[in-house]
Formats: C-alpha cells, sequence, structure tokens
C-alpha cells in the first residue's frame, strides 16, 4: 500500500531538518569539545613536554585567544563570501591542525598548533549559526527550537570533553584528544555540501577591516598574556603592566577606528539596540564563570583529590547530562514563552549554585561539590538558548553572522581571560582561591541576570 504523500513529505521535511541541525552542530561540537577535552590532559601534556603552569594555560589559551581574536572575522567573512564556504574552509584548517596538535613533539609547537585550531574554530563558529538562521528562516518557534538543540551540543559537547577525554588519554594517549577531530571534521565537511544551503553574499565591494582585526588580536593577547604573567610576576611587575597598558591603548585604537570605517569588523550600530549589547553582557558573564569552573575543577580533581584522568571524566558525567536535558528543553521553553524569562530565570539559578560552591570546605565530599554543580548546567543551559535566540530577533538576517561574531567573541574573551586567573589560584592548592572565584562567579551571573530582565525586551516584541 502506498504511502500518502502529505506523510511522505512530513518525513523529508523532518529528515531535512534533523541533517540540518547535525551538519550545523557538527561544527559547534567540536569548536566547544576541544574547549574543555584538553583540560583532563594537561597533567599528561605537561609531563610528556616537560610544560610548567603557565605553559598549561597557553595550551588553553592559545585556542580560546585565537577563536576569540578571530571571530569577528568569521563571522564578517561568512556574510561577504557565504557561511557555508567558510565553514567547510574553517573546518578543513581546524582539522589539519588538529592534526598538527597530535604529532606536536615540543611545548611551543603544540601552542602554535593550539593557536591554528582556534583561527579554524573561529571560521566555521559563527557560520554554522549563520547557516542554521537562514534554514529556518521566517519561522521563529522553529529556529528557537533548532537553536536550543545546536545549543545542546554545544553544552554537551563541553562538558562532555573531560569525560570523554580521561578515558582517551588513559586509554590512547594525550594525542588521542586532537586526532578525533579528523574523522568528525571530515564528516562535517560532506554533510555541509550534502544538506546546507549557502547564504547570499554581499556584493557591495566593501573592503576588509583589516585594521579592525589586527587591533582586535592586539588588545586580547596582550590583556591575557598579562593575566597568566601575573600569576607568577606580579601585578606590578612590568610585562604585566606593559601588556594591561597595550591592551588599552590597542582597545581605545580599535573603537575609534570602527567608528570612522567605511566597513567596520563590528558595526557599532549592533550595539544602538538593547538586545545585542545586553546578551553580549550576558555571554561574557556565563564565560567568564562557566569556562573557569571546568578548568578549575579539571585540576582541582587530579591534583587536590588525586583522581585519575579517567575518573576526573566520571566526576563530570552527571553535569554532562544536565547539560544536555537543559539544553533540549529550553529550546522548547523559548519557543513558547520567548527569551527574557527563561534567560533571567536560568541565570538566577546558575547564581545560586555559584554561590553554594562558594560554601565548600576541604573536607567536602565529591557528593557535597556534586550537587552544587548541578546548579550550573540547569541554569546556564536554560540560559544560553534563550540569550542566542534573543540576539538572532533582534539583527537583520544578513548580519546573523557578524552579530554572532560578536557575541562570541566576547563569550569567548572571558574564557581566554578566566583560565588565566583561576588557574594560578588553583595552581597553589588552596581551596581559599577556589570560594573566591566561585564567589565573583555568582555575583557576575547575578548581574546578568539583571542585565537579561532589564534589557532583553525587544526580543519578546520581535517573536510576537
Amino acid at each position: 500500500m502506498a504511502m500518502p504523500i502529505a506523510t511522505v513529505l512530513k518525513r523529508q521535511a523532518d529528515f531535512s531538518y534533523a541533517a540540518m541541525i547535525v551538519a550545523t552542530s557538527l561544527g559547534f561540537v567540536v569548536v566547544q569539545l576541544d574547549v574543555s577535552i584538553v583540560n583532563v590532559a594537561l597533567n599528561r601534556i605537561g609531563a610528556a613536554l616537560s610544560i610548567d603552569v603557565g605553559g598549561l594555560q597557553w595550551v588553553v589559551d592559545a585556542y580560546t585567544l585565537a577563536f576569540a581574536a578571530l571571530l569577528l572575522a568569521g563571522g564578517a567573512l561568512g556574510d561577504r563570501i557565504g557561511a557555508r564556504r567558510v565553514f567547510v574552509g574553517g573546518m578543513a584548517l581546524f582539522s589539519l591542525a588538529s592534526l598538527a596538535c597530535g604529532l606536536a613533539y615540543s611545548a611551543w609547537i603544540l601552542v602554535a598548533a593550539r593557536a591554528v585550531q582556534g583561527a579554524g574554530a573561529a571560521l566555521l563558529m559563527p557560520c554554522s549559526l549563520a547557516l542554521l538562521n537562514r534554514a529556518c528562516a521566517g519561522d521563529k518557534a522553529l529556529r528557537a527550537r533548532a537553536v536550543g538543540l545546536w545549543t545542546a551540543s554545544g553544552g554537551i559537547a563541553l562538558s562532555a570533553g573531560p569525560v570523554l577525554g580521561g578515558f582517551m588519554v588513559a586509554s590512547l594517549g594525550w594525542q588521542s584528544i586532537f586526532l578525533i577531530n579528523l574523522p568528525v571534521g571530515m564528516l562535517a565537511i560532506w554533510m555541509a555540501y550534502r544538506f546546507l544551503r549557502e547564504t547570499p553574499q554581499k556584493a557591495d565591494g566593501t573592503p576588509v577591516d583589516w585594521a579592525g582585526q589586527g587591533l582586535v588580536v592586539l588588545t586580547l593577547f596582550a590583556l591575557t598574556g598579562a593575566f597568566i604573567e601575573a600569576g607568577s610576576s606580579g601585578w606590578r611587575s612590568l610585562p604585566v603592566m606593559g601588556g594591561l597598558s597595550l591592551a588599552m591603548v590597542a582597545g581605545g585604537i580599535f573603537l575609534l577606528v570602527e567608528s570612522r570605517v567605511k566597513a567596520p569588523m563590528v558595526p557599532l550600530r549592533l550595539f544602538a539596540g538593547k538586545v545585542p549589547a545586553a546578551t553580549s553582557l550576558v555571554g561574557l558573564a556565563v564565560n567568564l564563570t562557566l569556562y573557569g569552573t571546568i578548568f578549575m575543577l579539571s585540576l582541582y580533581f587530579q591534583r587536590e583529590r588525586q583522581f585519575s584522568p579517567e575518573m576526573t571524566g566520571l566526576a563530570f558525567l552527571p553535569f554532562m547530562a544536565a547539560v544536555a536535558v537543559s539544553n533540549i528543553a529550553a529550546g522548547r521553553i523559548v519557543a513558547s514563552h520567548g527569551a527574557r524569562w527563561p534567560m533571567t530565570i536560568g541565570l538566577l539559578i546558575g547564581a545560586t549554585g555559584f554561590a553554594l560552591l562558594a560554601l565548600i570546605q576541604p573536607d567536602t565530599s565529591y557528593v557535597g561539590l556534586l550537587w552544587r554543580l548541578l546548579f550550573l548546567p540547569v541554569g546556564i543551559g536554560l540560559a544560553v538558548p534563550a540569550m542566542t535566540t534573543a540576539l538572532l530577533s533582534a539583527v537583520p538576517a544578513e548580519m546573523s553572522g557578524t552579530a554572532s561574531g560578536v557575541l562570541n567573541t566576547v563569550r569567548q574573551s572571558g574564557g581566554a581571560i578566566v583560565v588565566a586567573r583561576v588557574g594560578s589560584a588553583l595552581a597553589l592548592g588552596t581551596i581559599e582561591g577556589m570560594r573566591l572565584a566561585f564567589l565573583g562567579s555568582a555575583l557576575a551571573v547575578a548581574l546578568a541576570a539583571v542585565c537579561a530582565v532589564l534589557f532583553v525586551r525587544d526580543a519578546d516584541r520581535a517573536r510576537q
């Protein structure tokens, strides 16, 4: 008996939707996975390549910094020449750099390869979101659900990194955490060509803002380098003071350049609206706190609790499960109720979790740590899809790549800076440093919640 045409068309539509989600999410997965998977391998990498704590911070931050510094270029380039083309190029570069990481035989080769990884991630990340936005154009509810699934994939990858990395390091060596990216990258490239439509290209012939891009790179590397160096040399040392001064000067010149060039890397008019500015501040708070927590706890479990890489990975398993559930649920909640209140409530839950973590003691058990920790994936997992949906609803479709690049630049910059600071505190082996970091995180996320409830109103109206 022949299947009704309506049923066939529905199944085809469902398959196309699922394939689009998988294709765009694969890029986000590898990007987020490499943010966290390296954390459980730091001890092994340090021992194998003779790298001290400062060097290990650069192994983490070289990736995050290059990622953050070039995200704007990735988003703008996708808007200019097509998001699919840039997505594929970024994935190819990321895969080749991952191979170089796996073959690295010295500290600085590894750091350099990690930086190239970050460059590839910067190209593909904003373009994956732009491709998703195009696929769901005209249907805000569908876009909200798709963003929820896309965000869930990244959140799962971020939290799964320590779990997967722990077992891979123990059984296959630290090189395997980089080499796994090669088959994933090949699959992502094939699916992009098979299931994703190219985005419209800008044909205005405006020049690329290379000055703005260079100033972003200089600002972020100077700032993060100063924070890393402060852990060993102190805030009053010449390298730290010089780095901070250079970052301030370069950042000021960047704002001046962006206000005057014809085609700025960061269109300052984006921040004329409340929603883009508010979501950027929320994104900064989320990454400042969450990335620092994962990095800090990964080292804490291994150095203070003497967990093996496998045990460290398993310690994050409940966290990963909670991220998956909350992100998927968030997409449906945002589709039904808008972005403002899910974002606000999620951030308040996250702030509560950080406040409870700030009360831990040296003798706090793993269970005592875990129930506090689970507030974070529940709350942040609800807030991030709402944040992303709010931004996409508030900007023109042709600027979705640039807007995504701006948001993620702010987020990744926060992640790089916080790793530079919490790593120094944990290297001292003091629970007091962790408690102080958690308290600061609670305050930052609570302020982000205030920002969301005050300024993310346009998104709800745009949805309606």
